[in-house]
């Protein structure tokens, strides 16, 4: 009776483990659409293409829902969300949180990073993004994000280009930096 306990428990292990092979697999699949833009491993190497690794679950899964019902815009993003579903969507936010994101690289530029941390501590930026700036919940990591990215985000939140979650926040805290505050921030937050 035993023996057949233990035969019928490894048996449900190897289908689980079979299941989720080919679950991985598919997200993997799923995920090789989005490697065109943001990069092998979600690493980015396209201007003005955010990197996906490490971005937190929530955060990428209503991003997708937001590409998909069409409250962001985005060209090339529109007819690749509109072939996802639910699950697809909840699968590629585990994904793409599960990756290692990129650490930022070297800073060529100290004092400007010392004017990026001063502004990021007058707007409060740690307040939404935490204290490392690797994001909480559904609020994005920008720790080690493509900078002129974050230039790209940051003006498109001020002119209110950007909408899809936390608009009202994000516009608040943008229309007010000046171009050199928002050339400082990003490399500073690019740089962490």
């Amino acid at each position: 009776m035993r023996l057949a306990s233990l035969g019928v428990l490894a048996t449900a292990i190897l289908l689980v483990s079979s299941a989720q092979a080919a679950d991985n697999a598919a997200v993997k699949e799923k995920a090789e659409m989005c490697a065109g833009c943001h990069g092998d491993n979600g690493i980015s190497q396209t201007e003005n293409i955010p990197s996906l690794a490490g971005q937190l679950d929530q955060y990428i899964q209503w991003q997708l829902v937001f590409f998909r019902a069409g409250a962001r815009k985005n060209e090339q993003m529109q007819p690749i969300v509109e072939q996802l579903s639910n699950e697809d969507i909840r699968n590629l936010g585990a994904y793409f949180a599960s990756l290692t994101p990129f650490k930022g690289g070297k800073d060529d530029n100290p004092d400007l990073s010392e004017k990026g941390k001063q502004a990021a501590a007058g707007r409060r930026c740690a307040s939404c993004h935490g204290d490392t700036f690797a994001g909480t919940k559904a609020v994005a990591r920008i720790a080690g994000q493509r900078e002129e990215y974050l230039v790209k985000a940051l003006h498109d939140y001020k002119s209110g280009q950007r909408s899809g979650g936390a608009q009202a926040a994000m516009a608040d805290v943008a229309y007010p930096l000046s171009d050199e505050e928002i050339t400082a921030l990003a490399h500073y937050l690019a740089h962490l």
